[in-house]
């Protein structure tokens, strides 16, 4: 009687050991493919085996019960109704019991075959030796390459810390120079021996008076200019109150005169400052009558009045050096802004006489103002604004 599966079994047992052997040096990834397709074969031929054990088991049970007479199963004219099996059921029962024992031997000859298979990984021995070296060598590449990159993740932190520093350490210094240029040299012999430099005619280069006005009734304005700027100097100073831009102004402004504004009201000075030299101006005012002076060099040069009569000057308000004011503390037009120097920037709450004022143009004696004394800590400067050392009245003698 012919075995179901029974050829199968040098296809199981030949072809994946054919396969193999003539693989010995294919990857790692070839040798668990074909691993894989021989336990799946091998699972196949189990299947059949148990699948033809089951059905002899059944014809074996048949026997039996014909030899005991038990089974109704023949037709009248004597044939067997299982089809080819003879006629003896004794003869039956040993063929079957026989063929029973052959396949479950091969059965667990399979089983066996296949749990050493799985173990084993069906690899002849001198392939698993090169398959065990080969996992040693990757595992030991994978364990130096993990070093190597804690290596770079510590040297990437010590350079990126010290790039860090670097910076830092430049940044602070550039911080130190911008101060430095908006400051200018604080090292000054006195209090009140610097200058302001304003260089461009830009609408953010600027200097900033700390104290603000009380009302005034009265004033006295004097300071230190030298600029060569056509044309117009610009404005040297503007004080801005809320409501009122044009509070005090002193400009000079394309081919205009030298002009003075309080409450928006304008008069013209006959100053001439534009010559690169340094020039002492100073310029009084009284609400009474809205009385004006205009002092050049310790000189007289101007006087008038009707100059916003009995207004007097609001308090609170914003001085700026170098810039006239659109509103208070800002908007500032480039072509109204000053280009030069100034220093000696003072005010006084009265009209100073005319020997004050001499004696202050030639240096005979130091005046503060009593109102705005010209002092290093009442002055900021913005926008590349500048603060220096200087003797106005010794540079003044040079250009004697």
């Amino acid at each position: 009687m012919p075995l179901r599966g029974g050829g199968s079994r040098a296809r199981v047992y030949g072809r994946p050991l054919r396969a193999v052997g003539s693989r010995r040096a294919f990857p790692l990834r070839a040798a668990v493919l074909q691993l894989r397709e021989t336990v799946v074969q091998q699972k196949e031929t189990l299947g059949a085996q148990r699948e033809a054990i089951r059905e002899l088991t059944g014809k074996l049970a048949r026997c039996e019960g014909l030899a005991g007479g038990k089974a109704p199963g023949r037709a009248a004219s004597g044939k067997d109704t299982m089809g080819d099996l003879p006629r003896d059921p004794g003869h039956v029962v040993e063929q079957l019991s026989r063929s029973l024992q052959t396949l479950k031997d091969r059965l667990e000859s399979l089983e066996h075959q296949l749990r050493v298979n799985v173990s084993t990984a069906v690899l002849p021995s001198d392939f698993r030796e090169v398959l065990q070296r080969r996992l040693g060598e990757l595992e030991s590449q994978l364990l130096r390459k993990v070093a190597e990159l804690e290596d770079e993740k510590s040297l990437l932190h010590n350079e990126t810390s010290a790039h860090r520093q670097k910076t830092e350490s430049a940044l602070n210094a550039l911080l130190l120079r911008v101060t430095e240029l908006e400051r200018g040299n604080s090292a000054f012999k006195s209090p009140d021996a610097f200058k302001v430099s304003l260089p461009l005619r830009t609408n953010y280069l600027y200097g900033k008076i700390k104290k603000t006005l009380p009302e005034l009734y009265a004033f006295t304005i004097c300071l230190w200019l030298r600029s060569s700027a056509l044309p117009g100097i610009g404005t040297p100073f503007s004080y801005a109150v809320p409501g009122q831009a044009n509070e005090i102004v002193l400009i000079e402004w394309g081919n205009n005169p030298i002009e003075l504004l309080i409450n928006d009201k304008v008069a013209q000075l006959p100053l001439f400052v534009s010559d690169g030299k340094w020039h002492h101006i100073c310029i009084t005012w009284t609400t009474r009558d809205g009385m004006w002076e205009a002092f050049q060099d310790g000189e007289k040069l101007g006087t008038g009045e009707n100059l916003a009569p009995w207004h007097p000057i609001k308090p609170g308000g914003v001085l700026i050096l170098g810039q006239e004011q659109d509103t208070v503390g800002g908007r500032f037009d480039a072509t109204q802004a000053f280009v030069g120097e100034l220093s000696q920037f003072n005010i006084w709450d009265r009209v100073l006489r005319a020997q004050e004022i001499v004696n202050i143009a030639n240096c005979s004696t130091n005046m503060p103002g009593n109102i705005i004394p010209w002092v290093d800590n009442n002055v900021d400067v913005f926008g590349g604004a500048s603060k220096w050392p200087v003797e106005t009245c010794e540079e003044r003698l040079l250009d004697l």
